[in-house]
């Protein structure tokens, strides 16, 4: 794959993500190759249909999820791309956003599909310190680990 190619490959992954809904779920595999791996601090996986899973539960579990794609760095048959997942939480409060800032290191295929994918983002800052009784325990813990 040339580097035009590349980046237009990672430009529509990027669009992809943005406007990722339930409904879109049902193309993830002109995204990922069959027997993609993925990986975040909560799954590795294979395969598109384990994938979609991974977005179908998200989809399921939070209020209006989004991803903001705020970088894009390509260098051949990879990329890392920077985002903001953007939520609100079912099970607490609704009304507050939240923001989990993270990046995914992708690798490209030859047909500009992603091969392999994982993501990178701190689980206890951006998700455990924000909910209610664990978050005021990471807090503290956090305090804790500094001060020593």
């Amino acid at each position: 794959m040339n580097p035009t190619e590349s980046r237009a490959a990672v430009a529509r992954i990027s669009a992809y993500f943005e406007a990722l809904s339930p409904q879109s779920l049902a193309d993830i595999g002109t995204l990922y190759t069959p027997n993609a791996r993925f990986k975040d601090p909560f799954n590795e996986v294979h395969g598109v249909p384990a994938i979609r899973g991974i977005f179908e539960h998200m989809f399921h579990s939070l209020h209006q999820p989004r991803f903001v794609v705020t970088q894009q760095v390509v260098d051949g048959a990879q990329a890392f791309l920077v985002w903001e997942f953007r939520f609100r939480f079912k099970r607490f409060d609704t009304v507050t956003e939240q923001v989990i800032r993270g990046g995914s290191h992708l690798v490209l295929a030859p047909d500009g599909r992603i091969s392999d994918h994982r993501d990178y983002w701190d689980a206890a800052e951006e998700l455990y310190e924000k909910l209610p009784v664990v978050g005021g325990l990471m807090r503290w813990l956090k305090r804790r680990a500094n001060s020593a």
